[in-house]
């Protein structure tokens, strides 16, 4: 009637022992071959939308930042100065950030596939 505890327990064991041998689960995933999906294109084109909108806001949190920056200097309003040193580090770092992601990712998804 149903199926003994013995029976199903097999094929586990037999898969925990093909993981823990090192074995390939048989599972081949290339995210790098684009245009395999419907709308491919269309989130490629919103990535760098959004890219191109993130750069635009890390130049106006540098133009910002700095306006502030050198307004608290010379009114000698320290933390006036202080938040906009802060902004146009965080700025800077964002643009940085931004121009760098496809390297960051590129770089991450290679040490990844080199783990076995």
């Amino acid at each position: 009637m149903y199926p003994s505890v013995l029976t199903l327990s097999q094929p586990v064991e037999r898969a925990v022992a093909r993981l823990a041998s090192g074995s390939s689960t048989g599972i081949n995933i290339n995210p790098a071959q684009g245009g395999n999906l419907p709308g491919d294109q269309v989130l490629t084109n919103l990535a760098s939308g959004v890219g191109h909108w993130a750069l635009l806001a890390s130049i106006v949190g540098v133009i910002v930042g700095g306006v502030m920056w050198a307004f608290g200097h010379f009114s000698h309003n320290y933390q006036q100065s202080y938040s906009g040193r802060r902004g146009v580090v965080v700025s800077g770092l964002a643009a940085l950030l931004i121009g760098a992601s496809q390297q960051i990712v590129g770089f991450f998804f290679t040490q990844g596939t080199q783990v076995h």
